[in-house]
């Protein structure tokens, strides 16, 4: 208002409308505006008006909204689809406001219970004990911490179970996946692809939103032919051969910590030698790890081709995480983003979801939304393929062992 003020006072006094509109960076149309509306009501005039509109074109009449209110107190366990059908029958000389409009009246009116989201619990999976290396690989982020020029430092870090191996230590500044995915692509590439993989049930090994908890980098795993083992919430212990060396590790490399990133990876790089090839083990009586680790027979070659010839059609996942078939959208999960799924129809109007060799749900042509069966990805059913059958070739329901959820 102080500034329509001035203008009016300036224009008062006898100033030129064009040279104002100019100086106060307005056109002379609003000028003239602003003029009229004193002259109509004085200072009142020049105050800030309301911008909301005089009348609303899709305005519900307030009759058939207290009316759907008063139908939600009378069947108070019925929803929009179901008031908006009695009101159809009730009063058929009126239009009947769209589904979408009777949630929105029940909201405004406070008449919807929220319901929380599902959200997948963890809860680990069996634990092996093996022997030999490359059986079973660790992997973890050390705990943060803060380096030199106030930057934060999540080291990554794999190990093999059996022989304690240092595979790498690699100074990251996020545990987000797009970072672990080139520290385990060179790993795989240097000493080749284990049987199984250790992890906790953080970000980026797991998802708590994703389909049966698994994450990119999990559906990686799978589909190079890599189990996954999870500990339990809550038990680091299960891990405690990885965690011990997180101790040494935080002993020797950050007490100081590096200057930044580049001095920092030079301090992990140095402890891997280290603890390699010249620190004695107790647990390998009194060996280093080198002495007892050897490189995976099994090489890394890239993803193989994911083929489905027993299955109806072989579909590829949006980067959305969605399915597209026969025109419609069916919700997976994002983690699948870039996968090839098999659709198999398996009664009328009925459709099961495979990949690789699991069975993932089922969905119809009505709901398009993927009804999830139980997690298929549990240990005993990782080993339910024999190695020398290349991934989804078999492409059927493994319904064999109980499935076990991450």
């Amino acid at each position: 208002m102080d500034e329509r003020l001035k203008f009016i006072a300036r224009l008062l006094d006898g100033e030129k409308m064009a040279g104002l509109c100019r100086e106060f960076g307005i056109s002379r149309k609003t000028g003239y505006k602003i003029l009229t509306r004193y002259n109509d009501t004085g200072l009142e005039g020049l105050t800030d008006r309301s911008r909301r509109p005089y009348r609303h074109a899709n305005q519900l009449p307030f009759q058939i909204e207290t009316q759907i209110v008063r139908l939600k107190h009378d069947k108070p366990n019925w929803g929009a689809p179901k008031i908006r059908e009695r009101l159809a029958r009730l009063y058929p000389d009126v239009h009947t406001p769209a589904i979408s409009t009777v949630h929105a009246v029940l909201d405004r009116h406070g008449l919807v219970k929220r319901r929380r989201g599902r959200r997948n619990k963890a809860k680990g999976t069996l634990l092996s004990l093996p022997g030999q290396p490359n059986e079973l690989w660790c992997a973890d982020y050390k705990g943060e911490f803060m380096l030199a020029d106030r930057r934060y430092c999540y080291p990554l870090t794999i190990t093999d179970f059996a022989s304690r191996y240092l595979l790498a230590c690699e100074a990251l500044s996020t545990t987000k996946e797009a970072y672990a995915f080139p520290v385990f692509e060179a790993v795989f590439k240097e000493f080749g692809l284990p049987k199984a993989i250790r992890t906790d049930n953080g970000v980026p090994f797991a998802s708590p939103n994703g389909l049966y908890g698994l994450s990119k980098l999990a559906v990686w795993w799978l589909r190079l032919g890599i189990e996954i083992e999870r500990i339990k919430p809550g038990n680091p212990q299960q891990n405690g051969r990885h965690e011990r060396m997180h101790l040494t590790l935080k002993l020797e490399t950050t007490k100081p910590a590096g200057g930044n990133f580049l001095q920092q990876q030079a301090k992990f790089d140095d402890f891997l030698e280290c603890y390699n090839n010249e620190r004695p083990h107790q647990a390998l009586d009194m060996c280093c790890p080198t002495e007892r680790y050897v490189p995976s027979t099994r090489p890394y070659t890239g993803l193989p081709d994911l083929d489905y010839p027993f299955h109806d059609k072989t579909v590829t996942v949006t980067t959305c995480g969605r399915i597209c078939f026969n025109r419609q959208k069916v919700n997976l999960s994002i983690v699948f983003a870039g996968q090839s799924v098999g659709i198999k129809q398996v009664s009328e109007e009925i459709w099961l979801v495979t990949f690789m060799d699991y069975d993932l749900g089922y969905f119809d042509h009505e709901t398009c939304r993927l009804e999830p069966l139980e997690n298929p990805f549990g240990p005993k059913l990782l080993n339910a393929r024999p190695d020398s059958e290349p991934a989804g070739m078999l492409a059927k329901p493994l319904v064999s062992a109980p499935p076990i959820a991450l």
